[in-house]
């Protein structure tokens, strides 16, 4: 903590000041000279509170009064950017702050927003197969001499930061928290774990757990508490000698690589025995020393560190082709999939590979040191997390731009009507807009004109939230018509509602000529949800733009699991975005951490590009109506999706002088090696 405590001053240093200074002057008084600074100093105070109660449209308007007034004002001018990045005009937004820093405003810290935000804006996702990774931080067994953990072996990243971690040595299972620290140790059953060596997450949320010396499997809840065992020892239908690493399919069957028998041994979820593969057949020799396992779809994946390469089966266990050739690797060792690939560990480095051509490349490397990476996960922050089992620790890599570019930290809200008691909602984002999840109150270094505030609490995140508010967009274009006749609409409606169990809020807004608000209050009033009921009639032509923006502002106040589920045929109607640019709806549901989810009733999954660019660009996903598993799971996937939020209340010391002051307020957030800076102001309010 020392460490991250220097490295936060440091940043203050460096990044810190130059806003401070700025703030300082005109409106940190409440003094004016002339009738143009009062005049400007009310407008400006009018756009800071429209601003934080998520009118962006109305603060845009009286920074642009303000700014009338005092046209070279640098305050106003960082004001009128953040109003206009999320309104989603990024690039107006960049206008502004690029204004402000040639006037020599904002320094280094205003400077690395503009980068952010500029990268941003042409940011598109690439093949991270080859991204460069880095170390972001690590945590050794060791510490002041105390042994804390020993050959860590295998981790497991889960949804809220925290990750699971294999001890080889110790025989146990330990939770650490996103900062490195050991929050919880897990001893096994009553007779412990017996050289542990591979963690996975079934389909139930239970953990299972390959115990070497054991010759079993250990069946856990979510929690680490254990409930039964799978297999024994020996060389008969559901023995194993040596298990190693395990997989799960689709049908949730676990595959398990049996390094003493030279097969992999299949279960089904229960930990009933089905068969084993893996013996020489026709062209192929058989396994030798099979190691890592991987499921992709219906392909069963498998490393051999003998020959060094890797095998693919289907999943009943026929052989199909090698990967990739051999002795292509060292000693590979767990494979883990990573979206449409796998990543393997092979001693000292770590490579990912395209199982379709067979490709490799290169991710990470641990150097030169003694060093045996036996895996590598990734987590919900888009990091890896990796176990290297020779020099007793686990290392977060980070992609190489992340580590250089920082954290990026905004508060977005800050709440002052019961002044000097003071709430900020702070979002903490890595470069690309993936959100931070797992930061607790010693990642955050919160002060009012450099000094630290008092009586600080946390509040809470937003991904500790098991509910989200929803917004339905039903289309009421033309293409649609077909669809909702056939009572998928409703039936959609219907789901959704109850899908929510009671929790948050629910709106319906109907996409027609004229966009408008059929229904708000809570899920249960729309389980008997009828198409007849909407007030708009089908339409020929269908702003989405304007229906899209609708739905958002009925979200920027809402929880901070928040989400659109539009239900329509797939397809947009002519100029339905002649209002607002399709880059700009996507940037305005984007900056404002809105996802966009879809549900087509004819496209087939062939939606178009337009709504596909939404969508994709938001982090949502798009179904068909009629998918067989229901689509109840929506709520479900918008309450996993990672969320960056972090919310504090802290009692300020400054004057506020009788609410005309600009009080300052700064917030510096470090991860690891990482970190980031924002620095806002408030009005306390009118006495």
């Amino acid at each position: 903590m020392k460490r991250l405590f220097v490295a936060a001053v440091l940043f203050s240093l460096v990044f810190g000041g130059a806003f401070a200074q700025d703030n300082a002057g005109l409106y940190a008084s409440g003094e004016y000279r002339t009738a143009e600074e009062a005049l400007a100093a009310q407008e400006f105070r009018r756009g800071v509170q429209a601003y934080y109660r998520g009118a962006f449209n109305e603060s845009l308007m009286q920074f642009e009064k303000a700014i009338g007034y005092l046209p070279s004002d640098n305050l106003i001018l960082d004001w009128m950017g953040k109003a206009y990045y999320f309104s989603g005009m990024g690039g107006t937004a960049l206008q502004q702050w690029t204004r402000a820093a040639e006037n020599g405003y904002g320094g280094l810290l205003l400077q690395n927003k503009i980068e952010i935000v500029s990268e941003r804006r042409v940011f598109v996702p690439g093949d991270a197969k080859q991204d460069k990774y880095t170390e972001a931080g690590s945590f050794s067994g060791f510490y002041n001499g105390t042994l804390l953990f020993s050959q860590p072996v295998s981790a497991l990243a889960n949804p809220d930061g925290t990750f699971w971690v294999l001890s080889y040595g110790t025989n146990e299972l330990l939770l650490f928290n996103v900062n490195g620290f050991v929050i919880d140790r897990i001893p096994g059953p009553i007779n412990g774990f017996d050289r542990p060596l591979d963690i996975i997450r079934l389909a139930s949320g239970d953990l299972l757990v390959s115990e070497f010396a054991g010759d079993r499997l250990a069946l856990l809840d979510s929690r680490g508490k254990f409930k039964k065992y799978f297999g024994s020892k020996g060389r008969g239908a559901g023995q194993m000698v040596g298990p190693q690493y395990i997989a799960q399919d689709v049908r949730e069957n676990v595959f398990v690589s049996d390094y003493g028998n030279r097969r992999v041994d299949v279960f089904d979820k229960d930990g009933e025995p089905l068969f084993s593969f893996g013996e020489a057949n026709g062209s192929f020799e058989g396994l030798k020393g099979p190691t890592g396992i991987a499921v992709i779809g219906n392909a069963v994946y498998i490393a051999d560190d003998i020959d060094g390469c890797i095998y693919e089966f289907d999943i009943s266990g026929n052989f199909r082709r090698n990967v990739v050739e051999k002795g292509a690797f060292s000693k590979p060792e767990a494979l883990k999939v990573w979206n449409d690939y796998i990543v393997v560990c092979d001693t000292n480095k770590i490579f990912s590979i395209d199982v379709r051509s067979g490709a490799i490349f290169e991710n990470m490397t641990s150097g030169n040191a003694p060093s045996r990476l036996t895996s590598a996960v990734p987590d919900v922050n888009e990091n890896v997390i990796v176990t290297d089992m020779k020099s007793n620790e686990v290392c977060v890599m980070a992609k190489m731009q992340e580590v250089v570019g920082g954290l990026f930290v905004q508060i977005e809200k800050v709440y002052s009507e019961n002044f000097p008691e003071v709430t900020l909602e702070i979002k903490v984002e890595n470069r690309y807009s993936g959100p931070l999840v797992g930061l607790r109150e010693n990642n955050f270094y919160i002060t009012e004109e450099k000094r630290p505030v008092s009586n600080l609490r946390f509040n809470g995140a937003g991904a500790d939230l098991d509910f989200a508010d929803i917004t339905i967009l039903i289309d009421r274009s033309a293409s649609s018509r077909n669809f909702n006749v056939s009572g998928g609409v409703e039936n959609c409606v219907r789901e959704i509602a109850r899908a929510m169990n009671g929790k948050g809020v629910l709106k319906i807004v109907s996409a027609g000529s004229i966009p408008a608000l059929e229904y708000s209050g809570v899920p249960e009033g729309a389980v008997n949800f009828s198409e007849s009921a909407l007030k708009t009639p089908i339409s020929d032509v269908v702003p989405f733009d304007l229906a899209l923006r609708l739905c958002a502002n009925s979200l920027i106040n809402a929880e901070k699991k928040r989400a659109i589920i539009v239900i329509g045929s797939g397809k947009i109607t002519q100029d339905a975005f002649s209002n607002y640019l399709l880059s700009e709806t996507a940037a305005y549901l984007k900056n404002n951490s809105i996802p966009c989810y879809y549900v087509e009733g004819f496209a087939m999954g062939k939606i178009d590009e337009e709504i596909e660019y939404i969508v994709k660009n938001t982090c949502g996903k798009d179904y068909h109506i009629w998918r067989e598993e229901g689509l109840s799971e929506i709520i479900n996937d918008i309450v996993s999706l990672p969320n960056g939020y972090y919310s504090f209340t802290y009692t300020s010391a400054l004057g506020a002088n009788f609410g005309e002051k600009y009080l300052p307020v700064e917030v510096e957030t470090y991860l690891l090696n990482r970190s980031g800076r924002d620095e806002t102001g408030y009005f306390a309010p009118l006495q």
